[in-house]
This record gives C-alpha cells, structure tokens and sequence, in this order.
C-alpha cells in the first residue's frame, strides 16, 4: 500500500510553531531592542527590503545569511547575539550581549547597532529599549536600585514567574530615546527562563507603542466625526418635518454615507490591529504571572491606568463611527422609502390622469366614426343613384325616390365595413 501523501503545507505550519526561539540568557548580561516600522502602508512594504537591510548588518560580521523569504533569524555576532524577527507592520532587532554597563542604561550600550547601518533603514523607529539584566536575590537592593534609575511616579515593578525574577521599568524615555527595563533574575533562575522574560517584556514594549497609534488615528479624525455627526443630525431633523426637497435631503444622506464609509476603509485595519495588538500586550503580561513587590504596582496596574483608557477610547471612536454609518444607512433607507411612496402617489395619479384621456379619446374616436359613416354613406348614396338610376328611370322611379330607396341599404352597408374594420384593428 503506498504512503498517505502530505499537504504541501504540512511542514512549514509545523515548523512556523517553532520558528521564533526565545534567547538564552545568562543573567549577568544586557539588551538592546530596536523595532522599525514604515510610516504609511506599512503591512504592503517591500519585505525584500528589510531583509537586505539584515543581510548589510550581517555582512559586516561575515555570518550566514538567512534563507530567502525567512521572517526570522537568530545567531551570532562577533561576541553577541542577534534576534531579528519580521512582523506584519515592522520588524524588530535585538542584541544580547554578556555582562552590564558600568553606568546602568549606558547609551554606548546601543552603539552595538552601527549608526550608519541604522541610518540606512527601510523604516523609522517606533521603539527602542535598553534591557539591562543582573542577578540578585537582595530585594532592598532591587528595590533601591529600582527607585534610582526609574522615576517613582510611573515606575512599575513585580516579581514573576513564581519568584523566578523581578522586573522593572517605568515606559518613560531617556535623554537617548530609549525605553529602559530591568530584570533582576534570581540566582537559581536558568538561563532560558531569563531568556523568555527579556523576550516578553519586549513584546510588551513593542505591540504596546504600536497598538498606541490607534489612539492617534482617532484623535486625527475626531474632529471630522463631530463635523458628520452635526450635518448628520440636521438631515435626520429634516425628515421628520415636511421635508420640500426629499431628493435632495436623500443626494445629502448618501453623500454622509459615503463620507462615513470612506473612514471606516482608512480605519479599519487600524482599529483592527490596535485591538489585536492590545490583546497581545495583555496576553504577554498574562503569562508572566505577576506578583506584587514591595507593594509597588506591577505592569498589570499600570497598563489599567494609563494604558487601557487609551485602547477604550480607541474602542469608542470605532463603535461611534459604525453607529454613525448605520444611522446614515437606516436614515437613507427610509427616506427612500418616503421618497418611492411619494413617487408612486405621482405615478398613480399619472395613471388616472391617462385613463381619463383614454376614456376621452376613445369617446372621440366613436364620435368620429359616427361622422364617417355619415360622411361615405353621403357620397356613397350619390354615387350609387348616379350609377343605377338610367336602370330605374324606366320603371317610373324618379331620381329622389331612387336615392331614398338607396339611403338605408349604403348606410347599413357602410355602418357594416366600418365596425368589420375596427375589429380587426382590435
């Protein structure tokens, strides 16, 4: 019997759950993370460029290339380690390397991505962090350092993963526009547990800025919506009074829908992406299994505060545009409605209108055909006399007998060919 032949995607779905590895790290060690984004259409951008943009970075240190079509990559460079990963809006680069920097959060720490590599970037930076990883099982002495690289005001801080690590950071900016995060990995945490916290808390950072951008674009259009929602409300005012111009009411309706639907294509996508993104941000946080420290808040909290009235006000700004596009729907609809009975209370007293002349002209016609026979029997009786009266002048009968004797018999005879013809006709 021969083998059962596979699906051709058999092995890359199979494989695609294992493509992106989480790093191993031993604690010492320090991070850099860089996530690049086009600024517009950002998810139809030339994936072949970015892959380029890769390969220039690997050449510098004579590595192997990635296979064509590859979305991620992970090896080594010189004395460090890289992870690069191509996602559907940016890609992301991040750089492990063994021990810290003297001075906690050294911007040289980046300089491990060379500057005129970054500055041929197929993108713009939409994120960068500098994750600074040290081992320590002193929690006032986390709690010290903690509060002297972070501010206090915003910083959040937890133990996770059952005690496996602390971790910290405050999602402020530095003077170098980094991101700054700290993992405090306890003495007995492995090194691929300490791999996997560094990996989620750039998860975290990264889909947490991107899905922001959804806030942006509802603030960009917020003003444009209020704008609608007025013209909206007076049209919807019109209908209910005695509207003078309902098709032009109705040509207006249909030029807001078109307007509301026109947002909701440009919106879509990414409305779409910020609320799968945000899932992702909590789902990320989720899984670190995050306990209070020192009675400090941890991410989860701070996401609640700061965070999530962003993605409900994004969240809003979509509900109201749908609703407002179903408004304009249903107002079109029924002032269609309105429109086809007002016009088919024309078209039926068109129709009467039509069959009162109908009525009146067939009532002429008659008439008409009336006068006609008439009209030939005159010339046909004349015609006739004229022709059989050398036959009955003999027999006594005078030209005025002739013609009354003939009168009848052609009008019975006319009357006869006139009705046979409009039957026919009918």
């Amino acid at each position: 019997m021969p083998p059962i032949d596979d699906h051709p995607l058999r092995y890359q779905l199979i494989n695609e759950l294992h493509a992106r590895p989480f790093p191993v790290l031993e604690a010492p060690a320090r991070a850099a993370y860089l996530a690049i984004k086009r600024p517009k259409d950002a998810a139809a951008r030339d994936r072949d460029a970015d892959r380029a943009h890769l390969i220039a970075l690997l050449n510098r240190f004579g590595v192997q290339h990635p296979q064509p079509g590859a979305t991620h990559y992970f090896g080594a460079i010189g004395k460090h380690q890289l992870k690069w990963e191509s996602h559907t809006e940016f890609v992301t680069y991040t750089i492990f390397g063994p021990g810290v920097a003297e001075t906690p959060f050294d911007a040289m720490t980046f300089r491990m991505f060379p500057e005129d590599w970054m500055a041929e970037a197929p993108g713009v930076r939409i994120t960068s962090a500098l994750i600074r990883v040290e081992k320590s099982a002193d929690e006032e002495e986390m709690v010290r350092k903690a509060g002297d690289w972070f501010v206090p005001e915003s910083m959040a801080i937890s133990r996770v993963l059952d005690g496996s690590a602390v971790i910290a950071g405050d999602f402020r900016l530095d003077a170098a526009g980094h991101m700054r995060m700290a993992v405090f990995a306890h003495p007995k945490t492995g090194a691929r547990r300490v791999g996997r916290i560094v990996q989620r808390l750039c998860e975290i950072e990264t889909y947490k800025t991107i899905s922001m951008l959804g806030l942006t674009r509802s603030r960009e259009i917020g003003a444009e919506l209020g704008k609608i929602d007025g013209e909206l409300t007076r049209l919807m005012g019109d209908m209910t009074g005695d509207a003078a111009q309902p098709d032009e009411t109705l040509k207006a309706l249909l030029g807001v829908s078109s307007e509301l639907e026109n947002i909701v294509t440009q919106t879509a996508f990414r409305f779409g992406a910020t609320d799968a993104y945000e899932a992702l941000v909590n789902q990320r946080i989720a899984v670190l299994r995050e306990e209070r420290f020192h009675g400090r808040q941890t991410f989860r909290e701070f996401m609640a505060r700061r965070y999530d009235p962003a993605m409900r006000t994004v969240k809003s700004t979509e509900a109201r545009l749908r609703s407002m596009s179903d408004r304009a729907l249903r107002a079109g609809d029924l002032l269609r409605t309105r429109v086809d009975v007002e016009r088919s209370a024309q078209n039926q007293a068109l129709l009467e209108s039509m069959d009162r002349r109908a009525d009146l002209q067939l009532r002429l016609q008659r008439t008409v055909e009336g006068l006609s026979v008439v009209a030939i029997s005159y010339y046909a009786v004349n015609l006739v006399a004229n022709m059989v009266y050398p036959v009955t002048e003999p027999m006594g009968l005078s030209k005025g007998m002739t013609m009354a004797v003939l009168t009848p018999i052609v009008i019975l005879l006319v009357w006869l060919g006139v009705n046979r013809i409009r039957k026919s006709i009918d």
